[in-house]
């Protein structure tokens, strides 16, 4: 065969192949994959050629181009057995180890590392100690083989057939998996003894490893097998005590026998509990009805039959948690202490439900927190806004999957007590389905008389729900369903005037937001009168969450200018609002709207406060019909009709003929036109816009009214006095016109705001045109 890579390499020289991880002792026969060029290259000149490589092991395995400072300069002469090609340009050599040898020179000039090799032969010994090392050597491979039930039979026959002791020590090396630097160590040790005791030393540290594996490996089929045999006794055991009638609990479930025992639960509770618990004992446990039992009883054990917490009612700390919490609302909160007082004086009576309605953002979740806080008592919350599954209130019955108690039991879960403060938030949201009606499932809740044996469907037990506090909140009463409304004692909470606003944001929400921005008050401080032009120009609300959400605009521009100018203090006034928040969102629209004729100022009122609403009249050519325009609901269309009435009456008193009536179409329009409007207190706005149409003559600027007029021309009361005021206090208006028959409601409006406003009371349509057009008394009897 000739040299394809036409390399003379003189007889004395040996051909080396680098070995990564990899020592190969004499007499040892390995298999070796070949990818490197230079690698390639000396073994195919030794397969072409007949001869003999040279293995040294590299120091580090990551050279992937070693060179001579790279190598073991001891290593081991081997043979090729046989040597094959692989299609991917590998080469896999089966080579024989003969000797080893010591590199003492490499030669260059060739495509791969070669080196002039200078055999070296053991030193031979004889002796007792190498005599008692060889057959403990013997001993110990034989035990490792034991342990190891995958090794060839041949390595035993091999074993047993050699009789030179440094032959043995090469063959127990080659045959241990120990690490490649040991291997190496061994390898050049000549000394025999010393080499005997290395190879002593790897196989004692194999052999306690195998054993100690052994013994792992017996131990976990040991108690896999006694977790079966367990299960198969306790099996038979249930068996055994089923049929003597004898069954009890197992270790598994004698938690929950202790836990239905310290639960005190009543009579039917407690009876359906160990009940069963006696189920349970005889399941599996790879039931799948076990889950399902073993989760019942978690639910009844973890529920507060017996908890109460004790009432510290103390009226003059109540007064003052209120005060402390909230600004304003009079009341409210007097209606609030003389409940706790009559709790306090007969803490066995029925209490009512309290509900508070009213817009956004007035404070009537923080208020049930304050009476939790002033009773001493643990606060829940379920919202109900959206609720529209009866499931969701009183649970799902057991044979679903995946079942569980409804939002009621799982509040009292969570409260721990049998006592909380309940509140059940937006009430008036509750939808509907074909899952049935939430409202009706709230029926018994929030009944004094029925709440005692509340059923929930997962529990299928009584629970008692007598001793809880329910406050229900709401922003439209309307919306709630009649016979959920009559269960509870209404408390309205209007809005805030802007003086009310002003204090609650100077006590509550600058020093909320200073936390939220992390400012304190000596880095910014915001003037009275910035607060004022945020309240006034930004905000038109009832309630004060977008006062405080400017505010947090205000600190956060505040907190910018400190972080970045690094400026000591911030000043914000009124002057600067603008800057920061843009251009004012509202503006006075009541003069601009009624500087012409045919229009009227009324006031509405929404489920978010009380709101200004301007009636347009004008005639345009036509048939003497009356359109109505701006997404009027049937009943405010019906107002109109009846202020049109009311008005064609009084055209004696009017410069035109009723044949201009007849050629014009009268068009009464209500800006706003894409929000929905109904109800009937605009009557008295619409009839003064008419009137304003008709007798040419302008509304004053600084009025707003509102009442319902009857065909007989009477102003009839109106709802939402309260709400309508303040805002058109808010509006900058200075009188408003109210229905004489809401006189009674005076004393709702707060006290800051009655300074402020003029009232003028209606009795009749013939006093709105005498407040609107400022008409003397005897103008007055003309018109009528």
């Amino acid at each position: 065969m000739e040299n394809s890579n036409n390399v003379k390499l003189p007889d004395n020289v040996l051909p080396i192949i680098p070995a990564r991880n990899m020592v190969v002792f004499p007499g040892e026969v390995s298999h070796i994959s070949i990818g490197r060029e230079s690698s390639i290259a000396a073994a195919d000149l030794a397969a072409q050629e007949g001869r003999k490589l040279g293995l040294l092991l590299q120091h580090d395995p990551a050279v992937d181009a070693p060179a001579a400072d790279d190598l073991h300069h001891v290593g081991t002469i081997v043979s090729i057995v046989r040597y094959v090609k692989a299609p991917n340009g590998t080469r896999h050599l089966i080579c024989q180890g003969e000797e080893r040898f010591r590199a003492i020179g490499f030669a260059s000039g060739y495509p791969f590392l070669a080196s002039y090799a200078d055999t070296l032969s053991d030193v031979a010994e004889e002796g007792p100690e190498i005599a008692a090392r060889t057959d403990l050597l013997k001993e110990r491979i034989t035990e490792i083989t034991s342990l190891l039930p995958e090794t060839p039979m041949e390595f035993a026959t091999a074993l047993a057939a050699v009789e030179q002791p440094g032959a043995l020590a090469d063959l127990v090396a080659g045959f241990l998996s120990i690490d490649a630097e040991t291997k190496q160590t061994i390898l050049e040790t000549r000394n025999l003894k010393d080499r005997l005791d290395a190879v002593l030393a790897a196989a004692t540290e194999r052999l306690e490893v195998l054993r100690i594996s052994q013994e792992i490996g017996a131990k976990s089929k040991e108690k896999i097998d006694k977790q079966q045999r367990e299960y198969v006794l306790r099996e038979q055991l249930k068996t055994i005590q089923r049929e003597l009638g004898e069954e009890g609990a197992g270790p598994e479930l004698a938690e929950v026998a202790e836990a239905i025992d310290a639960a005190r639960m009543p009579e039917e509770a407690d009876k359906e509990a160990r009940k069963e618990l006696k189920r349970l004992q005889s399941m599996p446990e790879s039931s799948a009805e076990y889950s399902m039992v073993r989760t019942y009883l978690d639910w009844l054990t973890a529920l507060p039959w017996s908890e109460l917490d004790s009432e510290e009612i103390d009226i003059a700390r109540a007064r003052a948690i209120l005060d402390d919490d909230h600004y304003g609302l009079e009341k409210i909160k007097r209606r609030i202490l003389e409940y706790l007082a009559v709790r306090k004086l007969n803490p066995d009576g029925r209490s009512p439900i309290l509900c508070f309605v009213g817009p956004p953002g007035v404070g009537k979740t923080s208020l049930g927190q304050s009476i939790a806080r002033a009773l001493g008592l643990q606060f829940v919350r379920a919202s109900l806004g959206g609720v529209h599954d009866e499931a969701e209130i009183r649970g799902h019955r057991r044979t679903y999957i995946g079942a569980l108690p409804g939002s009621i039991v799982q509040s009292m879960r969570k409260a721990g007590t049998r006592n909380p403060v309940f509140m059940l938030d937006e009430m008036d949201k509750l939808g509907a389905g074909f899952h049935g009606d939430p409202s009706s499932a709230l029926l018994e809740v929030l009944d004094p008389e029925q709440n005692g044996t509340f059923g929930d469907n997962y529990l299928g037990v009584p629970f008692d729900l007598s001793k809880v506090l329910f406050i229900g909140t709401a922003n439209v009463l309307e919306n709630i369903p009649g016979p959920l409304r009559d269960r509870m004692e209404v408390i309205e909470l209007p809005g805030y005037t802007q003086e009310e606003k002003l204090e609650i944001a100077e006590r509550y929400l600058i020093d909320r937001q200073l936390e939220a921005t992390g400012l304190t008050k000596e880095q910014v401080s915001v003037d009275r009168a910035a607060l004022v032009e945020v309240i006034d120009g930004y905000t038109r609300e009832a309630g004060v969450r977008n006062l405080e959400r400017e505010i947090g605009g205000l600190f956060r521009h505040a907190a910018m200018r400190i972080t970045e100018d690094a400026q000591a203090h911030v000043q914000i006034g009124a002057e600067d609002v603008a800057a920061i928040l843009g251009p004012r969102k509202f503006e006075q629209e009541v003069q601009m709207r009624t500087s012409v004729t045919g229009v009227a100022t009324g006031l509405a009122w929404t489920p978010v406060g009380g709101d200004i609403l301007f009636i347009e009249a004008t005639a345009v050519p036509g048939q003497g019909k009356l359109i109505l325009t701006g997404q009027l609901g049937d009943v405010m269309k019906e107002s109109a009709q009846a202020a049109l009435s009311l008005a064609k009456g009084r055209l004696a008193s009017l410069p035109m003929e009723r044949e201009w009536l007849d050629q014009n179409d009268l068009h009464v329009h209500v800006p706003a036109g894409a929000i929905p409007k109904d109800g009937p207190s605009a009557g008295v706005a619409m009839f003064v816009a008419i009137m304003s149409l008709l007798s040419g003559r302008k509304v004053r600027s600084d009025i707003a009214m509102t009442g319902e007029v009857s065909l007989r021309g009477l102003v009839m009361p109106v709802g939402g006095v309260k709400e309508k005021t303040l805002a058109a206090l808010r509006a900058g208006i200075t009188t408003v016109a109210l229905p004489a028959r809401n006189r009674k409601d005076l004393e709702d409006i707060p006290a800051s705001a009655r300074k402020q406003l003029e009232f003028i009371w209606l009795e009749t349509v013939e006093d709105a045109m005498t407040a609107a057009f400022e008409l003397e008394p005897d103008d007055t009897a003309k018109a009528a």
